[in-house]
């Protein structure tokens, strides 16, 4: 390739999770913060540590980060607060219970079949076994030794470990060696491993980041919609017809959401050292009023996806102008205050539904082509800019160890090709040529990275009840504030549970083409924290939250982990 024929990779990881401590008990509701850690967070920022060429941005949202600190405090401290945890270190001489045993059986068999229990035939012989006996209902777990709990609990964080703990760790081998019988010590001995990991993934971020090769950048504190918050009317900028909240707006939307974006930026700067200079915002989701908020906070760059530029573009042209011309340049606000970048989606979605079924150096070797093909059909004499962004977590599972050798393979590939730079959104920034061949953005229309609209969140009559809970939730929130009735103790805690439900993963879930089994949880977990919400506010809930407000379909118990689209 010629120089002008070069091009520019951005890569994004979205690190996310939704909050899962019961604020009320202290407890954590589910394992996935601390699973995904030891998986995948640990993971991922072994492949960066591994390529000291690769150039990414990894974003983290600070309600994940909270509760990877939480949960570091919890191993500190020797007060575990994670039942599934707590079990995996309990000596056996304290007999399960039937819950505790419902609660093994529920949660351990929650990962991907053909890639995390299948290939380790002890662990495939335990789900075999309670596949079996599991129709004959609470009576199966009578049948079920304590041994066969334990054995369970040690496989199922086995299974949960990422490939480069396992390479590192003389433990895990070991532990997968021996296959069954774990001893008390033997589970004290994960136990204390998944410890260590947890510790160290803020630092290992923290490290890369100040090494310059990795940018890390930011979300509003606890992951909401914000154009949504700013203004439910904005959905139907993409989807005119659609059916919105009985709630004309949520009250105070604005402050809102400055609310989350600046207890996002303190919590980047204490933890990483500095202010960020990049938001994503959660779920891509951006509308103008949005992108004038991150402008007017200092905010440098943002990023969204194709379908919502898309979307902008046959909304203010007659004819939209060819892909090639408008999907791979930086953008920018009117000001030119804020840039704006947006993925490719075709290319994001390959890594996180595609190539999993691929072999790992085929798949590697086919995206490298993608965008050597991408630079040839370019006809600006800049680079082409192309943007991959997905969640860094919910894709690998479905890939062969973890997705190791085709993370290995493309960041090898691309550390040592000759014209695909890999880059972050701070080096476009600082890009002469970029910056010269940055275009003025029409007014945004607003949308998400999913179908480049809102209705994974609002729309359905499941979605629009529960915003119009939250509309009145927060209606009392106000009303008590302004009574003064409040301590500054009890209005901080009144503030952080509404941040939590005020996220976004609560209104993905609503919705009957949910499995049944996953909506149950969310939609417990919303209901049970808006009712926290009033009891923070001395207040009684309303009888509505009482009742489930989506049922979703199926209820598959033995099925995998939740997983995303994006």
């Amino acid at each position: 390739m010629s120089e002008t024929k070069r091009v520019n990779l951005v890569v994004v990881w979205h690190l996310h999770q939704p909050d899962y401590r019961d604020y009320a008990t202290g407890e954590f509701t589910h394992p996935w913060v601390y699973l995904h850690a030891i998986k995948d967070y640990a993971d991922m920022a072994a492949h960066l540590e591994r390529h000291p060429a690769m150039r990414a941005v990894v974003n983290f949202v600070p309600i994940l980060l909270d509760q990877i600190e939480d949960y570091a405090e919890q191993f500190d401290t020797g007060r575990i607060r994670d039942p599934l945890l707590r079990l995996l270190a309990r000596d056996e001489a304290t007999p399960l219970t039937r819950e505790e045993r419902r609660l093994v059986v529920k949660q351990c068999f929650r990962a991907n079949h053909a890639k995390m229990i299948e290939p380790y035939p002890a662990y495939k012989a335990l789900h075999d076994l309670y596949a079996r006996i599991e129709p004959q209902g609470t009576a199966a777990l009578d049948y079920l030794s304590d041994r066969y709990c334990y054995d369970l609990l040690t496989w199922y964080h086995l299974a949960w470990t990422g490939e480069t703990v396992r390479r590192d760790s003389a433990l895990v081998t070991r532990l997968m060696s021996t296959g069954s019988g774990f001893s008390h010590a033997d589970r004290r001995a994960l136990f204390g491993l998944i410890g260590e990991i947890l510790r160290a993934i803020v630092p290992r971020y923290a490290r890369l980041g100040a090494s310059g090769r990795v940018e890390l950048s930011t979300t509003p504190y606890s992951h909401p919609l914000a154009p949504l918050v700013l203004d439910f009317q904005s959905a139907r900028e993409a989807r005119p017809q659609l059916d919105l909240p009985a709630a004309s707006a949520y009250p105070g939307g604005t402050a809102r959401i400055l609310a989350q974006l600046d207890l996002a930026f303190e919590s980047h700067a204490r933890r990483f050292g500095a202010r960020p200079i990049g938001v994503w915002p959660a779920e891509g989701a951006i509308s103008a009023p949005l992108l004038d908020l991150l402008a007017e906070r200092g905010v440098r760059w943002t990023a969204s996806s194709e379908s919502v530029l898309a979307n902008t573009l046959r909304h203010s042209t007659e004819a939209l102008a060819d892909r090639r011309e408008y999907a791979y340049q930086p953008w920018r606000t009117g000001d030119r205050r804020l840039a704006c970048f947006f993925r490719d989606d075709r290319l994001s979605d390959l890594i996180g539904f595609e190539y999993s079924k691929w072999n790992s150096e085929d798949a590697a070797t086919h995206l490298v082509g993608e965008i050597e093909a991408i630079a040839a059909q370019a006809s600006a004499e800049t680079p082409p800019l192309v943007a991959v962004i997905l969640d860094g977590e919910n894709c690998w599972e479905f890939y062969p160890y973890n997705g190791f050798y085709f993370l290995d393979a493309l960041y090898g590939k691309l550390e040592s090709h000759s014209s695909i730079r890999s880059a972050t959104f701070a080096d476009m920034l600082d890009d002469p040529r970029q910056r010269a061949a940055a275009t003025d953005l029409p007014k945004v229309i607003a949308g998400s990275w999913v179908h480049g609209d809102f209705t994974t969140w609002i729309g359905s009559p499941e979605k629009n009840r529960a915003w119009d809970l939250l509309v009145a939730a927060k209606q009392s929130f106000d009303l008590i504030v302004a009574s003064g009735r409040l301590t500054d103790t009890q209005r901080t805690a009144a503030q952080r549970q509404l941040a939590d439900c005020e996220g976004s993963d609560w209104f993905w879930w609503m919705g009957d083409y949910n499995p049944a089994f996953t909506v149950a949880i969310f939609d417990s977990l919303y209901r049970a924290n808006l009712a926290h919400l009033y009891a923070l506010l001395d207040l009684p809930p309303p009888p509505g939250l009482a009742q489930p407000i989506t049922q979703g379909h199926g209820h598959p118990e033995l099925g995998g982990a939740m997983r995303r689209a994006t």
